[in-house]
């Protein structure tokens, strides 16, 4: 049986950490940027941990 390659743009949008959570960026920080108050953007800077425990098994998948 063949292995599974992985899917490149889920490896250029998601990371795996150390203890296995799935990172993503946050949305809507591309451009706009001066309409939004700047703890909003402190905030938004950070990545985010993916919540939904079905989607981050699908991730994982092909990670």
């Amino acid at each position: 049986m063949k292995k599974m390659k992985t899917k490149k743009i889920i490896t250029k949008r998601f990371r795996k950490t150390g203890t296995g959570k799935i990172m993503h960026r946050t949305q809507g920080m591309r451009h706009l940027r001066s309409n939004k108050n700047k703890s909003r953007q402190r905030r938004q800077n950070k990545s985010q941990v993916v919540t939904t425990r079905a989607f981050a098994r699908m991730i994982s998948q092909h990670l």
